[in-house]
């Protein structure tokens, strides 16, 4: 089985204490130290054991600057056959729709049966995969937290849904999934390992080789543009009791009471 995985380089929030820009329109970005996007290490994870079950490769791709090859890197130390870095100055500023139209044009210029992303990357907004999906035509499935293959070019997966149930789903192949956090452990990687692939090369085709028109893609072309960040106000402390487990007990329910919680 052939399986591209997406990954992204973001900051790593257990490294770096973020703070707004001055302009309160982004972070502070200098200095910060960078890492794969948590889920979409999950999701590399997860291909390498379908193709330690099935057979077949993993490619692992990100759209980015010179600076993203290091999770290239450290994917490729993990395990993955390949890496592509997908880089041209055009797609800078690219929103979700903008980066799913990239790989969506890498995608046709190859031939896998399964794509994989993080359930989500930093912005939140957890749309890469399935606009990806919908521009390939592409069978889609969210939140995936087990995968099956099956003969036939099908697979089966397992997705939360409300409630803390699971839905499972039968895909035809090719599909794009969205990884949940979770549906593995990730296997560690040392700085030997790193090491090891430093001087294997990594392809990386720009907007012409792609077919890309870099006037769909960048910074003028995103119909979402980050207007603001703040910082939410500080509520209250938590109120500590103290006492005996009696007098603890009492007071909270005579806090319930209070707050509308008790009749």
């Amino acid at each position: 089985m052939e399986i591209l995985v997406c990954a992204k380089r973001v900051p790593d929030t257990s490294e770096n204490e973020i703070s707004l820009d001055s302009a309160g329109t982004d972070i502070e970005r200098d200095d910060l130290v960078y890492s794969v996007n948590e889920p979409d290490n999950y999701a590399v994870e997860e291909a390498l054991q379908i193709v330690a079950r099935t057979g077949g490769t993993v490619t692992v791709a990100t759209v980015g600057g010179e600076d993203d090859e290091e999770i290239l890197r450290r994917e490729m130390a993990m395990g993955a056959q390949q890496a592509v870095l997908i880089s041209d100055e055009a797609f800078a500023g690219s929103d979700g729709r903008g980066i799913a139209a990239i790989l969506s044009a890498f995608v046709r210029r190859g031939k896998y049966d399964l794509i994989l992303t993080g359930v989500q990357a930093d912005d939140g907004a957890a749309q890469v995969g399935g606009m990806l999906a919908a521009m390939l035509d592409y069978p889609f499935a969210s939140l995936v937290n087990a995968i099956e293959v099956l003969d036939g070019g099908k697979l089966k997966a397992s997705r939360e849904i409300q409630g803390g149930n699971k839905e499972i789903s039968e895909i035809d192949l090719p599909c794009v999934l969205s990884i949940q956090t979770g549906i593995n452990e990730p296997r560690y990687v040392g700085m030997r390992g790193i090491k090891q692939v430093a001087a294997r090369p990594i392809p990386t085709p720009d907007a012409a080789e792609l077919g890309v028109d870099p006037a769909t893609v960048g910074e003028a072309a995103a119909k979402v543009k980050r207007v603001d960040y703040f910082v939410p106000a500080a509520g209250k402390g938590a109120e500590m009791l103290e006492g005996d487990r009696e007098e603890i007990i009492g007071t909270l329910i005579e806090l319930v009471r209070a707050k509308g919680g008790l009749n």
